[in-house]
């Protein structure tokens, strides 16, 4: 079986952007939301991934008006990610149609409260967040550094039963350097039941084939496709041949 593809949107202000390393002075918008995700479904990609920048840095959902139109106006299955820092963000991002919320803030800051979510709203539903710079957990939009090293982060969550975690190596992230395949492999060699979901420096198919043959399972790209160095369709048709 080949790598689940899941195109992202992230958002600021309404729009689709992209920053580079998380720079949120790096940015470049790439337009209407509801209309890359229209594209992404005509081509036959059922998933997306999106984040809420706005809502990352303010620490509280903010773009739930464009998750409702994501969710509404198509039929993609939604990760949404962002500023879920309370209860009531958890449920309104549900509430305004994501079927899955990527969490990782909130895993290092309260692991309590992160615990509770994976146990009312099962493991199929969360996704851990692990985005590491230098080796460490980063929170609150990629602002603040933790002292929380990634393997030993993500065991004590495996054994809680998290299956699904989105890792991304902020170092590439949006720099179209290509993925961090090595970092990869070594999660995947301390917990082969993850289902993980790689993230940052995707710039090509080629990079995407690497990551197939790697055996990770999954993989979140969005620059690429923005910046033209992917084409969708061809990418699709590789995917289902």
């Amino acid at each position: 079986m080949k790598i689940e593809l899941i195109p992202a949107i992230d958002i600021i202000n309404g729009q689709c952007v992209r920053l580079t390393k998380g720079d949120y002075d790096q940015k470049t918008i790439y337009g209407e939301p509801l209309d890359m995700a229209l594209e992404f479904e005509r081509i036959g990609f059922q998933r997306l991934h999106v984040v809420d920048l706005d809502g990352a840095k303010s620490k509280h959902i903010v773009n739930e008006t464009v998750l409702r139109s994501l969710a509404t106006e198509t039929h993609l299955i939604i990760d949404f990610g962002g500023g879920i820092k309370t209860d009531e963000d958890i449920e309104k991002a549900f509430a305004n149609g994501a079927k899955m919320v990527t969490v990782g803030s909130i895993a290092v800051t309260q692991p309590e409260l992160f615990m509770g979510w994976l146990e009312k709203y099962g493991a199929e539903r969360m996704i851990l967040g692990a985005d590491v710079r230098n080796g460490k957990i980063s929170i609150n939009g990629w602002k603040e550094d933790s002292e929380e090293d990634l393997l030993p982060f993500l065991k004590k969550y495996v054994e809680a039963g998290v299956r699904n975690v989105l890792c991304t190596e902020i170092s590439k992230d949006g720099t179209l350097a290509g993925p961090a395949i090595d970092l990869y492999q070594r999660v995947m060699d301390a917990y082969p039941e993850l289902h993980l979901i790689a993230s940052g420096g995707v710039s090509s198919i080629d990079d995407i084939k690497a990551l197939n043959q790697a055996d990770i399972p999954a993989v979140v790209f969005g620059k690429a496709i923005y910046e033209g160095k992917i084409n969708l369709k061809e990418l699709w048709d590789w995917q289902n041949a």
